[in-house]
């Protein structure tokens, strides 16, 4: 591992997973070089995190004034390691731990396929059940229609009903997917930069999704790799503000359409996707606030 791996790790209230976040990586293997970026945690994870660490070279912890966004933080600690020796970047959340040899199969997985761009692992709950989002397709008006209707059950029979959710088990080997979940990402450092990082427009939610959808525009593939495991404790430093992330992920939805697919439809549908993002938003807010 030593000099192919930077592990980027943007931070906000993680608590003690951040902790077990970070053990979780160093022990893939020595060479490992960490930053975190804190984007103005209030419980003290960060500095825990430095104080554990503070006599090893390998992990650097970048505290922001204030929150700049998942995005904007990626881009950063990016930055920070920009002019380093690593061909290799892991975006990884800080409520994820990654299992043993993770790291070294997706790497493996990676550098046998030079025209990909990047590798996602399956991302697996404490049960070790694969999440959902972990092998999906992009979005777009049709499919995301499915998807909130329920109607995407029918494509079990129906391939034209298929939403945005894959049915079925996900596949046992290596293979070429369209979308993958961003909980945990191993890029090449050189096609991060060369398609523009990330959009730094989104706040939480859906920046992942712009840079897979990039990084296909540009013909670059990207590979689901199942025997990299990864868990995910998901949405925990949401909890706080549940409000908020729901309107982010909302937000990130009308990005990623106007961005990428508005330029293909005529505006009464254009119009009917805004509108449709947005009631979504209201029609699921009261479930999302309940729930927390």
């Amino acid at each position: 591992m030593r000099d192919r791996v930077a592990v980027l790790i943007v931070n906000y209230n993680a608590g003690d997973a951040l902790l077990r976040c970070v053990e979780s990586v160093l022990s893939q293997g020595r060479g490992l070089r960490v930053v975190v970026v804190d984007n103005r945690s209030s419980d003290g994870s960060a500095q825990n995190l430095q104080e554990r660490y503070a006599r090893r070279d390998e992990v650097r912890v970048h505290f922001n004034d204030d929150n700049r966004g998942f995005a904007v933080a990626v881009n950063q600690a990016a930055e920070t390691v920009r002019k380093e020796p690593q061909p290799f970047m892991l975006v990884l959340n800080p409520d994820c731990e990654l299992y043993p040899g993770a790291l070294k199969t997706l790497l493996d997985a990676l550098e046998s396929q030079p025209g990909a761009a990047m590798a996602a692992p399956a991302v697996v709950d404490r049960g070790g059940a694969v999440m959902r989002g972990t092998w999906r397709r992009f979005p777009d008006p049709w499919r995301a229609f499915l998807t909130f209707s329920g109607l995407w059950r029918l494509g079990r029979w129906l391939p034209a009903f298929e939403g945005v959710e894959r049915l079925g088990e996900a596949p046992y080997e290596v293979c070429e997917a369209e979308a993958l979940s961003g909980a945990c990402m191993l890029i090449r450092k050189d096609r991060f930069f060369e398609i523009g990082r990330m959009d730094e427009a989104y706040r939480l939610h859906c920046e992942d999704l712009d840079l897979m959808y990039r990084f296909a525009q540009a013909g670059m593939q990207r590979l689901y790799v199942p025997q990299a495991k990864v868990f995910h404790q998901q949405g925990l430093s949401s909890r706080r503000r549940p409000a908020w992330v729901h309107w982010q992920k909302h937000r990130g939805m009308q990005r990623f359409f106007s961005t990428h697919q508005a330029h293909r439809y005529g505006f009464p549908l254009r119009w009917l996707v805004t509108a449709g993002i947005w009631i979504r938003f209201l029609v699921t807010l009261p479930w999302v606030m309940i729930r927390r």
